[in-house]
């Protein structure tokens, strides 16, 4: 083993002197920046298994091997930053031109680990940031919990205000609160409630109070009169799955048939992703003696409509979609393409008032000119049924209230409806929780003053 010193101005100039007396395979044992340049130790032929045994045995070690332990327990003198861009850190076995570059000191066999081992640490990365985590965790939970609470006032305040509001209508004007108590019973939903209130006069008497808001009710009710026997013509039913429009069509193809006769009314089925659509269509078209003709898109069901120019009726039944169905507006497209046709729009009065809303909202883009209430019978309350009609301003053409054919289907009757919701009132229902009606109304008062 020969281990050799070299001085030189810089480190390019040591490294080339290292390479030219001990050849590519010198191993860097140390290096270190002095007042006159760079000092290299450097080795050929270095053991680093010899010179432990020499140490563990006892023998003095080579006077430049113990000057290399003990500069290695020194903190390492890094090299300045050179101005150009940082170069590669050399690999000890000093092979290629490429590796000419000021580096820290790393020994390039594993078996130079008492030097190399302890090169790296200074590439760590800093460890300052660390403690910023827990700190910006902290106050993230802050907020969030800050949010929580100020969401807990603000809904209390709100509360309490509505409670503040809704008492000094009923303190004030006990019988306008006494209307919306009603409308509330029947189920009409708030912001129809109080469009009703308003249209009231001022100054009302106890059997004003009780009655003159029904009357309000009725007359915002739109219906058009329509009987499609007696006027004729294309209708197409649309609407959800499960609101009755093929029990619907039945209804009025009876009604047509006792008017005109079967051969001047016919059915036409557009349902062709329900499994049995079509076949229940079919089995009330032979009850009746009329026939069901499919269409299966746009182009079909034009050509059928021609065929079925001369008939005086022509009743279309197409598929029940969901609001968010991607079938609804193919539906549009087709119902589009066909022509001249009533589109009506069919609900269920016994789903909820919101489900309501949003079939009406869903459905609007195919503009249909008037709506069939189904399911009267079943319905718990017709008031979600009645908001959504005065809301979105539908007239409204039939209602059913049961299954059987033609008899349950009759012309809508904007007073027959608003009797048959009011039963309510005469009936023995619970009262109306005076904090609900605060939730409802309160907060519509307050911000009304």
């Amino acid at each position: 083993m020969k281990i050799k010193r070299f001085v030189a101005p810089d480190m390019r100039q040591a490294m080339r002197e290292v390479r030219e007396e001990q050849g590519p395979d010198a191993v860097i044992l140390s290096t270190r920046r002095l007042d006159e340049g760079v000092e290299i130790i450097a080795a050929v032929d270095y053991d680093e298994s010899l010179v432990r045994e020499a140490a563990r045995s006892g023998e003095p070690l080579p006077t430049e091997v113990r000057i290399v332990r003990e500069r290695a327990a020194e903190p390492p003198v890094l090299p300045p930053k050179p101005r150009r861009a940082p170069a590669p850190a050399p690999v000890a076995p000093v092979a290629a031109p490429a590796q000419r570059a000021p580096v820290a000191p790393v020994a390039a066999p594993v078996a130079a680990a008492p030097v190399a081992a302890a090169k790296p640490e200074p590439a760590a990365a800093p460890a300052e940031p660390a403690p910023l985590h827990p700190m910006v965790e902290q106050a993230a939970l802050d907020t969030a919990r800050m949010r929580a609470e100020l969401g807990s006032l603000r809904e209390l305040l709100e509360s309490q205000m509505a409670s503040l509001a809704w008492n000094d209508l009923q303190r004030r004007h006990p019988l306008r609160g006494r209307v919306l108590r009603d409308m509330t019973r029947i189920g009409i939903e708030p912001d129809v409630a109080r469009r009703l209130a308003d249209e009231l006069p001022d100054r009302l008497s106890a059997d004003q109070a009780r009655y003159l808001p029904l009357g309000v009710l009725s007359r915002s009710l739109a219906v058009t009169g329509y009987d499609v026997a007696a006027s004729g013509g294309v209708v197409a039913l649309v609407g959800p799955t499960g609101v009755g429009k093929t029990t619907t069509i039945a209804k009025l193809a009876a009604r047509a048939v006792l008017r005109h006769g079967a051969s001047q009314v016919a059915l036409v089925s557009t349902d062709n992703y329900r499994i049995g659509a079509a076949a229940q269509l079919e089995h009330y078209g032979r009850l009746l003696g009329t026939r069901v003709f499919p269409a299966h898109d746009a182009e079909s069901l034009r050509e059928v409509l021609d065929v079925l120019r001369g008939r005086r009726v022509v009743l279309v039944d197409t598929a029940g979609v969901a609001g968010s169905d991607p079938r609804l507006e193919q539906q549009m497209q087709l119902l589009r393409a066909a022509g001249e046709l009533r589109t009506c729009l069919v609900l269920a009065a016994n789903a909820q008032a919101q489900a309501i809303d949003d079939m009406v909202r869903a459905f609007l883009p195919q503009q249909p000119q008037a709506c069939i209430l189904t399911k009267l019978d079943e319905a718990p309350s017709l008031g979600g049924a009645l908001s959504a009609l005065i809301r979105h301003r539908l007239p409204l053409d039939y209602t059913t209230d049961g299954q059987r054919v033609p008899e349950d289907l009759a012309t809508a009757d904007a007073r027959v409806l608003v009797c048959r919701a009011a039963q309510v009132l005469r009936g023995n229902a619970p009262a109306v929780d005076e904090g609900y009606m605060a939730e409802r109304f309160g907060l519509a008062v307050a911000g009304a003053r």
